[in-house]
Order: C-alpha cells, then sequence, then structure tokens
C-alpha cells in the first residue's frame, strides 16, 4: 500500500487504511488505560471522559487525530508492539478475572456486565476481522481507480 492513499477514503469502504490501523490502536489504548487507571485507584470513566457510549464516533475521531501525524509505516509498527503489550498484559490476569464477569470494576460499567476477555474481543479481535476484509476491498478498488 503507497503512503500518500492510506487516508483515501474509497466508495464502499467506511475507513482509510489509516482510521482502521487508529481505531485498533485507540481500543487498544483505551482498555489498557481503564484497566492502568483502575490499578492505580483513579476513577475509571468509560468510555472516556466526557463521552456516553452512545457518542462513539466521536472518539473514533479522536482515536483518528491522534495519530494522524504517523506515516503508514509507523502505524503499522505501533499496531505490532500494540498487540504484544497486549497480549503480554493478559498473561497477568488469572483465568477467573479474564473470563469470569467482575474481573475488574471498569468491566462491569455497563449493563451488559461483560468479562475482560469480551471487552478485549469486541474491540480488538472482532474489528480487525471486519477490518481484514475491508482492507482486501479498499486494495481491489484502489487497483480498479488507478488502471
Amino acid at each position: 500500500m503507497v503512503e500518500d492513499d492510506s487516508d483515501l477514503r474509497l466508495e464502499g469502504v467506511d475507513r482509510t487504511p489509516r482510521e482502521m490501523l487508529a481505531y485498533q490502536l485507540g481500543w487498544m489504548g483505551l482498555i489498557r488505560g481503564w484497566d492502568s487507571d483502575e490499578l492505580a485507584g483513579k476513577e475509571v470513566i468509560t468510555p472516556a471522559p466526557g463521552y456516553k457510549w452512545n457518542q462513539m464516533s466521536a472518539i473514533y475521531e479522536g482515536f483518528y487525530a491522534t495519530y494522524n501525524a504517523q506515516s503508514l509505516s509507523e502505524l503499522k509498527q505501533m499496531y505490532k508492539q500494540a498487540v504484544a503489550d497486549l497480549l503480554n498484559w493478559l498473561q497477568d490476569f488469572s483465568d477467573d478475572e479474564l473470563f469470569q464477569p467482575g474481573g475488574r470494576k471498569w468491566a462491569q460499567s455497563t449493563p451488559s456486565n461483560w468479562p475482560i476477555w469480551k471487552w478485549i474481543h469486541i474491540n480488538t479481535a472482532a474489528p480487525f476481522k471486519t477490518f481484514r476484509s475491508k482492507i482486501r476491498k479498499w486494495k481491489k478498488v484502489r487497483a480498479e481507480i488507478c488502471h
């Protein structure tokens, strides 16, 4: 993928490649931040201070702005490091903390009371699977308009 194209919005794909990486980085940062804050004895506000769960598009715009200055290459490297850090972080949880509701207070912050694994899955692994197909579609549409 060409760096100049990373912000190219194409018909049929709702996010640019840069936005997809920023979304993933943003969510990994939010979840890790909630846990870090809770362990430090700070009040955890989900999804983020000043936002409610029905304002996710505004949070996503914040993710995009946060990572806008990095090159696509830098974002890819940041993503690889964030995934490695996330996997290392998960090793610190007991099975009960990770798989049973109530593992952390922040995970109980919505009526769904998801266990930690589900927060991580819903906000990192599941979107990545969707983004994989969106990236393939983006590349296909991009190739069609370049030829």
